[in-house]
């Protein structure tokens, strides 16, 4: 029992960081240039890690567009367009955008709510 449990978990880690490592457009650029895509098995286990989605697993992920990408990954034309490598470097640059517009109205959000929270100091005072 003990030994189920080790590899348990042995095979959450390992299927943890496979599926983070998706959310790496040059990874999957890799994966495709090699045939992994072409795979039917390699293919079944993509579709296999689609319970990742579920909140008692998400929750472990650092990297959610992991979860795109996994998502993605179950259309062949994705699959196939994948060995080009300006499409890799498209969802790259794709996700630098989305990440910088997120970071920028965060910030606008806490700055805003800083603003608010002074402003509610000022008028109890």
């Amino acid at each position: 029992l003990e030994s189920d449990d080790t590899g348990n978990r042995l095979r959450f880690q390992l299927e943890l960081e496979f599926v983070q490592c998706l959310a790496n457009p040059n990874y999957l650029n890799f994966l495709a240039q090699r045939g992994y895509f072409k795979d039917k098995a390699f293919v079944n286990y993509l579709k296999y890690l689609l319970y990742w989605k579920e909140p008692e697993y998400a929750k472990y992920l650092k990297y959610p567009q992991c979860l795109h990408m996994l998502e993605l990954l179950q259309y062949e034309h994705f699959r196939k367009e994948l060995v080009n490598a300006q499409c890799a470097k498209f969802i790259d640059e794709q996700q630098i955008l989305h990440w910088q517009h997120y970071s920028r109205k965060r910030m606008r959000l806490q700055q805003a709510l800083a603003e608010q929270q002074q402003q509610n100091n000022t008028s109890v005072k």
